[in-house]
């Protein structure tokens, strides 16, 4: 079985605080659907495209676990803390 990935793209965020709240509780999220963190950053070089000031990359068992997560009420909850915060691109992908 093919894994699933999330790889979310950061264009803005304007309080650290609470994506730090949010990224406690996306986490949480995500470990409870057996996905595991694999990088974030806000170290990061934008090669073609939009500047990016914050990449995180996540993996799941497969692509439906890694959407379920994304529906989940906690990852739903997670994001709140995004609202009027932060501008991203959330893509979820099925790895080779």
């Amino acid at each position: 079985m093919k894994k699933g990935y999330w790889i979310a793209n950061y264009t803005e965020i304007k309080d650290a605080e609470r994506l730090k709240k949010y990224a406690l509780k996306a986490t949480e999220a995500v470990e409870k659907y057996s996905g595991k963190l694999l990088a974030r950053s806000a170290n990061n070089i934008t090669l073609d495209g939009r500047e990016m000031v914050r990449v995180a990359l996540a993996e799941f068992p497969d692509i439906e676990t890694a959407k379920k997560c994304y529906d989940s009420e906690e990852y739903v909850e997670a994001r709140k803390h995004l609202e009027n915060n932060a501008t991203r691109e959330h893509i979820i992908f099925e790895g080779m």
